[in-house]
């Protein structure tokens, strides 16, 4: 849409083009409903706007100020770079949290098929003791069945329950900043979120955004519940006449670095240029945090991993140590 726009093709031919260049589906309905509304008078943010639902509050609001100001090729370049990046960013913690993930799966299968193995030999020797593994009571079918349930099913239940939370504002803003108290976690998401807020509230100045939508937009674009809730506090002060700086300072989200880069730009009106080129060093502060967590993260599996076979080896020789003693 943006390089098209900025040749001069008109917009529904635009529309149409770009639609049809999606694998999905649900993308081409909605623009060719938008493109129905269009044909009929209708303005572009109107006609997307019937289907909210399926388009962020971003690219809605961003849309408008676009054709509120003619730069609607501008912001759908710098809405593209966005997006892509989001999907990059997204690709690259699924493809560094795959194998940690896949290792405490196996881990967890390993135990449970221990259980199982070791109770039925157990129950192939009715003389014969049946082996604890665990020191828990999981011996068998069934202690198998309850291992997985404890283990699986924890953490389904809170993957599920993590999903629930973060579909709303209000659970983002209940959740996320417990989170952000984890180390290694909290750090990667201030980063992610202060990279987001910088490059949002850069483009929505550069293309006239009102200061107070402006702000509002830059802050739920971080997708951080913690941000989000500091949106009130931070426009009160702004609105008693306190500086950008002093504002975001309020809130305690932004390092003391960011704040005096702030300050200088405010002083030297340069804050959407500042923000833009900050934005993306805090991406690559975002990047490498990222980097650090996952790789802590596999770290940790690794060790329970290993401290478990400790365990266990400890626990079959001070059996046969035991056996040896009984016979002596």
């Amino acid at each position: 849409m943006g390089r098209m726009l900025e040749a001069g093709v008109d917009v529904r031919k635009s529309l149409k083009t770009s639609s049809s260049n999606t694998r999905d589906q649900r993308l081409s309905d909605t623009v060719s409903d938008v493109l129905t509304c269009v044909k009929k008078g209708d303005d572009l943010t109107t006609s997307f706007q019937q289907h909210g639902k399926r388009y962020p509050a971003l690219f809605l609001d961003l849309l408008n100020v676009g054709e509120q100001t003619g730069s609607l090729p501008e912001v759908f370049a710098a809405l593209a770079d966005y997006y892509e990046a989001n999907v990059k960013r997204m690709r690259e913690f699924r493809s560094q949290i795959t194998w940690p993930v896949i290792q405490l799966f196996a881990a967890i299968l390993v135990i449970g098929a221990l259980i199982y193995i070791l109770g039925i030999i157990g129950e192939s020797n009715p003389g014969q003791e049946t082996y604890d593994i665990l020191g828990l009571g999981l011996m068998g079918t069934s202690g198998a069945v309850k291992w997985f349930t404890m283990t699986l099913g924890t953490l389904l239940a809170g993957w599920v329950g993590y999903t629930f939370a973060t579909r709303t504002a209000a659970g983002k803003m209940a959740l996320h900043p417990f989170l952000m108290l984890i180390p290694g976690v909290g750090r990667c998401m201030t980063s992610f979120g202060i990279a987001r807020f910088s490059w949002c509230f850069a483009l929505t100045q550069q293309a006239g955004m009102p200061i107070k939508p402006s702000l509002e937009s830059s802050l739920r674009a971080t997708a951080n519940g913690a941000f989000i809730a500091g949106i009130p506090g931070i426009w009160d002060q702004l609105a008693e006449g306190q500086t950008l700086a002093d504002a975001l300072k309020s809130s305690r989200l932004f390092p003391v670095e960011f704040l005096h880069i702030v300050d200088t730009a405010e002083q030297t009106g340069t804050v959407p240029e500042s923000l833009e080129r900050m934005s993306h060093h805090f991406d690559e502060d975002a990047h490498r945090a990222m980097t650090w967590m996952t790789t802590l993260m596999a770290r940790g599996i690794w060790g329970m991993v290993a401290l478990f076979i400790a365990f266990i080896v400890i626990k079959f020789f001070m059996r046969y140590v035991a056996m040896i003693n009984s016979l002596m």
